[in-house]
């Protein structure tokens, strides 16, 4: 994650996830340049996941954000940690592709060969359309200069906790009452299904991701705070003592702080067994726990306010 916030964040939100096109008649459907010089024309196409059109998924689309057509390499970024920083913002190397007469061909390094129609849409939208599944992908693009990493980061943390094996609480502040959460030294968010179940252990500090002994499996969701595009929400159900509240920041790649309101603790967690998603069935360093990541379609989310003002 870049340190430095983009200023153009505003100017992304506008026009990043819009899912309605307008297709841009081209005479006798001859593109005005190449398909290469179209492919070529943005180092970024953000993968539009709210604009699918058809019944089928095409796996190696749906894991990215984004992709980038240089030379006959095709590059994705599938992971938020690093995003903007990977392969220079490019993200990592996931096969070849070959583009004539308005076809992309791509062989990806896992999944094989892919076909696609492409339909440029306007100056910046291209429709990628698979024959084989009859479903079509909207893409976006951008400059690296202009693209908005850090709103693309925030917008997804809920990828962000999962591409961990796990989070082990590296601190604890003296100040704040006593709660049931002082017990909770390990957490883990869990990939697939609906994205929303995790687990958490007591184990002592110290234990590897896959030595430890989840205790609690419960079900969390992350939120928006209004006016706040850098602060979250996170709630994690507990049954046994009633759902946990807290204040979800970002420290960096590795770290995030959780402020509990009702008790006015504030812990630091640190991830552990970092999950680099590099191919479809793919990854390295992967609990056994965990299932494989893919982008879903993601519903309007109700901002979350914070229950109490954390005292400075």
């Amino acid at each position: 994650m870049r340190t430095v916030k983009l200023l153009l964040g505003f100017a992304l939100t506008a026009t990043l996830f819009t899912s309605c096109y307008t297709e841009v008649n081209i005479d006798d459907n001859e593109p005005t340049i190449s398909i290469n010089q179209l492919l070529n024309s943005h180092e970024l196409w953000y993968v539009d996941i709210n604009s699918i059109k058809g019944p089928g998924e095409t796996p190696f689309l749906q894991k990215a954000f984004t992709i980038s057509f240089r030379n006959g390499v095709i590059y994705a970024n599938n992971n938020i940690v690093g995003l903007g920083d990977n392969g220079g913002g490019f993200g990592i190397d996931i096969g070849q592709y070959d583009a004539y007469d308005m076809v992309l061909d791509v062989t990806h390094d896992i999944d094989g060969f892919e076909t696609f129609d492409i339909f440029q849409i306007n100056n910046n939208t291209i429709e990628l359309y698979n024959p084989n599944n009859d479903t079509s992908y909207f893409l976006e693009g951008y400059q690296r200069s202009n693209f908005d990493y850090d709103f693309v980061f925030y917008d997804n943390i809920h990828y962000f906790l999962q591409e961990y094996d796990a989070w082990e609480k590296t601190y604890t502040s003296e100040f704040g009452a006593i709660n049931e959460f002082d017990n909770e030294n390990y957490l883990q968010f869990l990939a697939g299904g609906n994205d929303s179940t995790f687990q958490s252990s007591q184990d002592e500090n110290g234990i590897g991701p896959n030595n430890l002994e989840w205790h609690y499996t419960g079900i969390y969701g992350v939120g928006d705070v209004s006016g706040d595009m850098y602060l979250k929400t996170l709630t994690l159900d507990y049954d046994f003592f009633n759902n946990e509240h807290f204040e979800l920041s970002v420290i960096d790649d590795g770290k995030i702080e959780l402020f509990h309101p009702a008790s006015e603790t504030v812990y630091e967690f640190e991830g552990r067994g970092y999950i680099q998603y590099l191919k479809n069935g793919n990854t390295k360093g992967k609990a056994k726990t965990a299932v494989e990541k893919k982008r879903k379609f993601k519903k309007d989310r109700v901002d979350n306010p914070r229950e109490n003002t954390r005292v400075k």
